[in-house]
């Protein structure tokens, strides 16, 4: 006897009907109000989304000011002049 494969997919899990993907795919939708993610797995991207926008934060502090369009390009301009 030949064991199935393991597979992260949920399709392959559930058994309607035939236990086809195609069936499967047809009742989610049919019932998208049964159709939703964990509780754990909505909480978990949860907190990674707010531990990223936390890291995005504090890279953006820490990154160095450019002052590309302030004041101080007046040098600059004369540098451009001369050529």
């Amino acid at each position: 006897m030949t064991r199935r494969k393991k597979t992260r997919s949920l399709a392959s899990k559930v058994t309607i009907r035939t236990g086809r993907r195609k069936d499967y795919r047809q009742w989610r939708h049919d019932n998208p109000d049964e159709v939703k993610s964990s509780a754990r797995y909505t909480q978990k991207k949860r907190q990674q989304r707010k531990l990223q926008a936390a890291r995005r934060l504090a890279r953006q502090q820490q990154a160095p000011k450019l002052d590309i369009h302030g004041g101080a390009s007046s040098s600059d301009s004369d540098k451009r002049g001369d050529d």
